[in-house]
């Protein structure tokens, strides 16, 4: 059985998680060994790819849904979460 956890975050930048911020992300999400994806609407993206974070524009405003599972799914989560209310 996997466990997943999951949080909703409003993405605060002004320019929404273009190159750079996606960039780092993707280095945040790299750190963890559990997988890490994020949902848009529709879309469903993995943190660890980002040709995956840029195929969805992502816009300021959105509400996205940050799920991990695997070993360290709660350090994931609160990584991923704590870097996007940063942005």
């Amino acid at each position: 059985m996997i466990f997943v956890v999951r949080e909703c975050v409003t993405i605060k930048n002004e320019n929404g998680l273009h190159l750079r911020p996606a960039g780092k992300l993707v280095t945040v999400a790299n750190k963890c060994s559990s997988h890490v994806m994020m949902t848009c609407g529709e879309h469903k993206m993995n943190c660890k790819s980002l040709m995956s974070l840029l195929a969805f524009p992502v816009c300021p405003g959105d509400e996205v849904i940050v799920e991990c599972y695997g070993e360290d799914e709660v350090q994931a989560l609160e990584r991923v979460v704590t870097f996007l209310k940063a942005l």
